[in-house]
């Protein structure tokens, strides 16, 4: 019995520091500090730049994912501390350090806790260039600002009318000019959308330089930066967006328009790969007799017959989990769903991710 009480706790101590791990492995490259931590992390024996900002200022939101590349950028550099202060939640910190705009960005020297204000560009490229100049003062900081493939197709005179015309393919467009501020401003919410729907082979998110390529601009009769345009599979004549310019305005119209159930990050939903007319003939075939059954299935059959598309390969799951059912007996949903929830809980590629996505909220419709 002592030695089973040991082994339970060696795992529970063994869990404790695997969620450890793992919670450090996936904190935010940008320290969050607070009165707590503050001069436990700045001042000390590396230089800090700290951002003092407010959750509901715009050139805050703005300024947010290049700083989150700085953040990422700087991670392995151990001279350099990059961080960030929520002011409406530390307002004594953000007096005692003079912060009366958002964002303010302050540089503090190793050891010290006297800041000197950032204000230069509030670029990553333009931070780092900062940061490298200050850290070469005592560590010689010379850390480069990573940057990701970008997700977004870039048309061209050439590509336009193959990428945007493609039948097959529903597109959104943003008509863009490189000077246009509010062009900036979209750009990070814009790659976003275009990572959130990668792996959708019927979705392409594009843009065009419009003051480049005048005449494409002109066809399609823009006269504002940025302007978008949906080219749906059945209008390549292209329709005016006029939604929100936040990523879940998007996400939301390309799920709505294109028939897809993604969320922010990307990820399947629970509506993944649900197809209705089967959904009511699954609730017809659990609720059969093992005689009915068979007879159910079989409607089953003949009406992924009739499915096309996506709708096609998602109805080939819906068959082969109710042969499973038939061979395996009624639990074989549930034991199924666990099973496949912890493939999912593990650390696997995002396209691994959605093929069983679909494969698990299909069978929740036979264990419902």
């Amino acid at each position: 019995m002592e030695m089973y009480q040991i082994w339970s706790r060696r795992i529970a101590l063994g869990a404790f520091a695997f969620v450890l791990l793992f919670l450090s492995a996936s904190a935010d490259d940008v320290v969050v500090l607070s009165e707590d931590n503050f001069e436990k992390e700045v001042g000390q024996d590396r230089g800090a730049l700290v951002e003092f900002y407010a959750p509901w200022c715009g050139h805050c939101k703005k300024l947010a994912p290049e700083y989150e590349k700085l953040g990422s950028s700087f991670k392995k550099a151990k001279s350099v501390l990059i961080g960030k202060v929520d002011c409406d939640e530390h307002k004594s910190l953000c007096s005692k350090y003079g912060v009366s705009g958002y964002p303010t960005i302050q540089w503090f020297p190793k050891g010290s806790l006297e800041p000197k204000k950032y204000e230069g560009p509030r670029t990553a490229d333009s931070l780092a260039e900062f940061v490298n100049t200050e850290g070469d003062l005592l560590a010689g900081t010379n850390v480069k600002i990573a940057t990701a493939p970008s997700n977004v197709v870039v048309l061209t005179s050439e590509n336009f009318n193959e990428v945007v015309l493609d039948e097959t393919k529903d597109v959104l467009v943003e008509f863009y000019a490189p000077w246009c501020g509010h062009c900036k401003s979209l750009a990070p919410t814009y790659e976003k959308v275009a990572t959130a729907f990668k792996l959708e082979e019927d979705v392409v998110i594009a843009n065009l330089d419009a003051d480049k390529y005048k005449d494409l601009a002109e066809k399609y009769d823009v006269s504002g930066f940025p302007t978008l345009k949906f080219f749906p599979k059945g209008n390549k004549a292209g329709e005016e967006y006029g939604g929100g310019r936040d990523l879940d305005d998007f996400v939301a119209f390309i799920n709505e328009k294109s028939g897809t159930s993604r969320d922010v990050k990307g990820q399947l939903t629970s509506q993944a790969g649900i197809v209705e007319s089967l959904d009511v003939l699954v609730k017809e075939f659990v609720a059969a007799s093992d005689e009915e059954k068979k007879f159910v299935f079989t409607r089953m059959e003949e009406e992924v017959e009739k499915l096309k598309g996506s709708a096609s390969r998602h109805g080939k799951i819906y068959l082969k989990a109710a042969k499973n059912y038939l061979e395996k007996g009624s639990d074989y949903a549930k034991n199924e769903i666990q099973r496949l929830q912890r493939i999912l809980d593990k650390s696997i590629s995002p396209a691994k991710a959605d093929e069983l996505t679909l494969k698990k909220n299909i069978l929740s419709t036979y264990a419902a």
